[in-house]
């Protein structure tokens, strides 16, 4: 790859922040310079639900004067990548935010999901972390960011991503209700316990967390703790160990905003929601069984810079992030009981269809695989509630769930195939599909085709068909089933399902 200045521009819900580095071969980076400037964004939003004019005409003032720094460096507005975070997510005037950001300071921003936030923590947690913690990719363990507006939660098995959620508990959040409800200058820690224990039910409910061994933690409190009783671990991490947080968070309780300023050197924007935040910290702490914290000394700025650099270049970080999409995607499935052996099954069945067919016919990449190979894996999620309905309500259950990794649209994509994989055909009088975009229907449409044949295939859950060749004919996709057991079952419900395959790709499928 060329060598290239980059700029990544975040508006957070406490300040707009930047950085602008130079990409390397390799997909490596150096950073060249940072900003930042605090801006009380979701002082507004949590409060009001809006964004004021005050603070949208003092983004603009920071914006303009960032355009300039950036000018500098010979990178325009719209060269830089500018996404924001949980205020912005939620403000009902964001998109006239975003509107005026565009006219006046040239920045096109991107609100991002709380799911996307989570693909580039863990990025940043890949790299600050690397090699230097083993304990944390052999055992289970937690990466958690707390923001203003939201948590950031990824659950690891054994390095295996079990869920990822993005939780509305910002210390912004957390203050303003502690302060509501005990008075100006008071802390009532029986709120911040409920509300942590309310986020322990949902995570318990996807892995023990007594049995989180391990923990990383990101965000502007977590490295303001850490450059006071932690550690060096490298050069992009530190670590504390679990007596010392919890001594600091009980040395801190009783601080208010000057108190921190003065005793631990804090600007006013940084203290702002600290001590809050901070014993929020220690009792997601007390849930697990690690014996340290590694705080990670990078954000969601750097786990941008990293996806620029390694786009396409990095093939294990790609294979990676495959892997542990697919991970999530298992994990929901065992969540909600589904038939693994069958679930896997039909997955690996589904792949091969998928790669008998050239591109240039399906018309799909490898992101498009990934998404039929989960959504194979969850087809029949929705057993759990009615095995008659199951497809309906495995759509339900798809579509309000998080799979790390996956956008809300690829989410809305894989229910529609899960929804589609038996029973009627696609239907644009179906409200549900008829609310999808164009290119999302035509995607339901290939993904259900070929999910609705390697269902057939394993129609009796008994996995008769151990080894599945694909030969193409002029008109047919004839399939040779090894092993020698009867597939007159498989056989009778390939009638029943192949017509989809045969409208969309235009063979007529033969088992043999």
């Amino acid at each position: 790859m060329e060598s290239r200045l980059v700029a990544v521009l975040e508006i957070g819900s406490t300040g707009i922040r930047l950085i602008v580095a130079q990409l390397l071969d390799g997909g490596q980076w150096e950073e060249k310079t940072r900003a930042e400037w605090p801006v009380a964004l979701g002082r507004d939003v949590f409060s009001t639900g809006e964004l004021s004019r005050e603070s949208l005409i003092e983004c603009l003032s920071v914006l303009r004067n960032f355009r300039e720094l950036l000018s500098g460096w010979g990178i325009a507005p719209g060269e830089a990548r500018c996404i924001a975070t949980s205020a912005l997510r939620v403000a009902r005037n964001r998109d006239i935010f975003a509107d005026r950001v565009r006219r006046e300071t040239g920045f096109a921003l991107t609100v991002v999901e709380g799911l996307e936030e989570n693909r580039l923590m863990y990025l940043g947690a890949r790299f600050a972390l690397r090699q230097d913690l083993p304990l944390f990719w052999r055992a289970n363990s937690m990466i958690l960011e707390m923001g203003g507006g939201s948590t950031e939660v990824m659950l690891l098995r054994q390095g295996r991503m079990a869920a990822a959620h993005s939780i509305k508990l910002g210390t912004i959040h957390i203050d303003r209700r502690m302060r509501l409800r005990a008075g100006p200058g008071l802390f009532s820690e029986r709120y911040l316990r409920d509300a942590v224990r309310n986020t322990m039910g949902l995570l318990n409910a996807d892995m023990d967390m007594a049995g989180v061994r391990a923990l990383a933690i990101a965000g502007a409190d977590a490295r303001l703790a850490a450059s006071h009783v932690g550690s060096r671990l490298n050069d992009h991490c530190r670590v504390i160990a679990r007596g010392d947080f919890i001594a600091f968070a009980d040395k801190i309780r009783g601080y208010s905003i000057d108190d921190c300023i003065k005793a631990l050197g804090m600007s006013y924007s940084d203290a702002e929601g600290f001590v809050s935040g901070i014993l929020a910290l220690r009792l997601f702490l007390e849930q697990t069984k690690a014996e340290q914290i590694a705080v990670l000394l990078v954000s969601i700025r750097e786990g941008c810079l990293i996806d620029l650099a390694q786009q396409g270049a990095d093939p294990e970080l790609q294979e990676d992030f495959r892997s542990q999409i697919i991970a999530s995607a298992a994990s929901l499935g065992k969540k909600h009981g589904y038939d693994e052996e069958h679930a896997l099954h039909v997955a690996r069945l589904c792949m091969a269809l998928f790669d008998a067919l050239p591109e240039e016919q399906h018309g799909m990449g490898a992101r498009q695989r990934m998404m039929l190979e989960a959504a194979a894996i969850l087809h029949d999620v929705g057993t759990v509630i009615s095995p008659s309905g199951h497809h309906r309500h495995g759509h339900y259950i798809v579509s309000n769930s998080d799979i790390f990794g996956l956008a809300r649209s690829e989410l809305d994509a894989i229910a529609g195939a899960v929804r589609y994989h038996r029973g009627e055909a696609p239907s644009e009088a179906d409200p549900e599909f008829a609310a999808l975009a164009r290119g999302e229907r035509i995607l339901v449409l290939k993904m259900a085709s070929i999910l609705r044949v390697a269902d057939a295939l394993d129609r009796g859950h008994a996995q008769k068909i151990k080894k599945l060749s694909v030969e193409r004919r002029s008109s047919t996709l004839a399939l040779h089933a090894g092993g020698a057991y009867d597939i007159s079952l498989e056989l009778l419900s390939l009638e029943e399902k192949a017509d989809l395959f045969q409208d969309v790709f235009g063979y007529k499928v033969v088992l043999s």
